[in-house]
């Protein structure tokens, strides 16, 4: 107790109370090959839904492994993916294209704090996601209110005597004034709207310049769509011209001076720009405006009206979904290198050319090798940095792997060495699909099974299942391994992580409308001998998951996938709790602690059905003295699991009538 000089009372706490935590059992992992999402990071995500929007729907390159997920989605609703590095890049406005692996690749290697670029050869702008469908986009960058229009094209006027009503062409005094995307609006040879009584408030889209010629289409502001047809009404020679940005119609006030910069003693700092899908090859239309950003600024140092950074690369960091600034525009006055005390956009007068950029060069990469694959793995190896339960090796086929041998042991050499999650494995595609012979489909998948470690940190199924891919229209055969560790997350859900995973009430497997190898009792029989849990059909009751053994080849509890997965959560919680026992003195009082706090959790479990039976050992018979010397602390912890039925026995035995059935009982 604290000193004291007179007498009183003095309280303390000291807190007994605490548990051995829950633990999550249901987190499952996978690489997938994508046509986007960030590359070289494991990302989380809940459901098919999310798994599209992030990593893109499946293609015919990567659907084996897409649908892995999606399948193991259906169950759980918590799937790490990582897409791998290969051959990939990422579609840039010039140069050559690069690869941009993720948000936090972007900040260490190709952000500047003035948006001058950290490399070269590259342009201004790169798509966010590596790949082909950067290709799609255009950004239209509007640098001052000139180029926001609407502007009076001074000096240049139409020059074409016969400009008839539906004529898809017009001429003008300098072509090279123009661009192709400009609105322009005709009036007559003294203003714009026409003062003659000419119809004004007509709009048309430049399709396409030929030196002075102008080839036109209608516009619609309202809708922001080009039309078909020439010219609403006759345009008299010599007529004003006023021009408006294509996007002009987006926004509701030109880019002039952000209230930041005007506050600095700076001027025309502001820019619009949008970000559009110019093929469709992303939103399915082409000219689909994906996205816009107003009034960012051109000063390094700009800030909102709440404090947020308004420099146009931050913004577009924070905010955009589809591209980068790779380096800031050198045609404008101080953009990206200066700040907010100064004009940054001088050239006011007739600068009305706006910027715009075609993204080109992006490519995609499928083809992963067996060390790029290997490498992204690795990324869920590490038991501190990742939570991890379930994970699925997808297809274990590749390119490089004619057998699947080699991408199937990576992922069971890690599930291994972590010793808190499970590897979930099917046999090559070969191996099973368009193999029309039943025993041959065994041998293979025997063969298989037999070329893969010894390891109670795996499952090893039969094979692949026909299933319908709803956003490509078509079937497909796709392996069954995320269906399996699905069913360990639901089991997870609906019982405990200690029944097992199979059978008719837990081991329904959804969407199958047929399998490429369905195995009959002899054949199941053959798979059962070799660690593989059959996936079987069973006319009028499903697709079952018939069986619940790892692939472990010496006979024990571990043999079992409920037994393995009870002993993770087990030793995951109880390590777990155990680690506040550190630095604490190893005696009697930190032993009962402990005893204290692991026995009422193992009684949970037990009156849950997860074991028969308990013993925790931690006194002074395993702490002996050269233990405690070691700054060592033990606890032996006996458990007897429960075990699962994998066989039924039914005896039938028919009697005499007039014998009482405890004369024969037993016989």
């Amino acid at each position: 107790m604290a000193f004291q000089v007179s007498p009183g009372v003095n309280v303390t706490e000291k807190d007994l109370t605490n548990i051995v935590p829950a633990v999550s059992t249901s987190s499952g992992g996978i690489v997938i090959t994508a046509e986007k999402g960030p590359i070289d990071e494991i990302t989380t995500v809940t459901s098919e839904q999310e798994l599209a929007e992030i990593f893109g729907k499946p293609t015919a390159d990567n659907f084996e492994e897409w649908f892995s997920a999606a399948n193991f989605l259906g169950y759980g609703n918590n799937l790490k993916v990582v897409r791998p590095i290969t051959g990939l890049v990422n579609a840039v406005s010039t140069g050559t294209a690069v690869l941009i692996k993720n948000t936090a690749d972007y900040l260490d290697t190709y952000y500047s704090a003035t948006g001058a670029g950290q490399v070269s050869n590259i342009g201004t702008w790169a798509a966010r996601e590596a790949g082909t469908l950067g290709n799609n986009i255009k950004v239209s960058l509007c640098p001052n209110s000139t180029a926001f229009g609407p502007h009076s094209m001074s000096g240049n006027l139409v020059a074409d005597a016969s400009a008839a009503i539906g004529d898809t062409t017009i001429s003008v005094d300098d072509g090279s004034l123009m661009q192709v995307g400009d609105i322009l609006e005709f009036g007559d040879a003294s203003n714009v709207p026409s003062t003659d009584g000419a119809p004004s408030g007509f709009f048309y889209k430049i399709t396409a310049i030929s030196t002075n010629l102008l080839t036109i289409a209608r516009f619609n502001p309202q809708t922001g769509v080009t039309e078909t047809g020439g010219l609403r009404h006759a345009v008299v020679d010599n007529a004003k011209i006023l021009r408006h940005w294509e996007y002009y119609f987006n926004f509701s006030t030109p880019p002039t001076t952000s209230d930041d910069v005007l506050a600095a003693g700076g001027s025309l700092d502001e820019m619009h720009i949008v970000v559009l899908d110019e093929d469709g090859g992303i939103s399915g239309t082409a000219g689909t405006i994906l996205e816009t950003f107003e009034g960012v600024s051109q000063a390094s140092d700009a800030k909102t009206s709440t404090g947020a950074s308004n420099f146009f690369p931050d913004v577009i960091y924070a905010q955009s979904k589809f591209v980068y600034v790779m380096d800031h525009e050198t045609t404008l006055a101080n953009s990206g290198s200066a700040k907010k005390g100064q004009t940054f956009d001088n050239a006011q007068g007739d600068a009305f050319v706006v910027k715009t950029y075609s993204l080109a060069s992006g490519t995609d990469d499928y083809a992963a090798t067996n060390g790029e694959i290997a490498t992204a793995y690795e990324k869920f190896s590490d038991t501190d940095a990742v939570d991890l339960s379930l994970l699925l090796c997808g297809p274990s086929q590749t390119t490089a792997d004619a057998t699947g041998d080699t991408k199937a042991t990576a992922v069971m050499d890690i599930a291994t060495g972590r010793k808190d999650c499970v590897a979930f494995i099917s046999p090559a595609r070969a191996d099973v699909v368009g193999v029309a012979n039943a025993i041959t489909q065994t041998q293979n998948v025997v063969g298989f099974a037999d070329g893969l470690p010894s390891t109670s940190y795996a499952v090893i199924d039969s094979g692949y299942k026909y299933m319908y891919d709803r956003y490509n229209d078509v079937y497909r055969f796709v392996p069954l391994n995320g269906d399996i560790a699905g069913l360990c997350a639901r089991t997870d859900n609906i019982a405990d992580p200690w029944f097992s995973p199979g059978g008719f009430n837990r081991g329904q497997i959804r969407g199958a409308v047929k399998l490429a190898f369905n195995p009959n009792q002899a054949q199941r029989d053959e798979l059962y001998k070799a660690r593989i849990n059959p996936v079987t059909s069973f006319p009028g009751q499903g697709t079952v998951l018939f069986g619940d053994k790892t692939a472990q080849s010496k006979p024990s509890a571990f043999d079992r996938i409920n037994v393995r997965r009870l002993f993770i959560v087990l030793e995951k919680a109880i390590s777990t709790a155990a680690k506040f026992q550190l630095f604490e003195f190893n005696d009697e009082f930190t032993r009962a602690q402990f005893r204290n706090l692991t026995e009422p959790f193992l009684r949970d479990v037990q009156g849950r059905r997860g074991i028969t039976d308990f013993s925790v050992v931690c006194d002074d018979s395993n702490n002996t003295g050269d233990v405690i010397d070691r700054n060592e602390f033990r606890a032996d912890i006996f458990i007897k699991p429960a075990r699962s039925i994998n066989f039924i026995q039914l005896n039938f035995i028919a009697t005499r009538t007039g014998v009482a059935f405890s004369e024969v009982a037993g016989a």
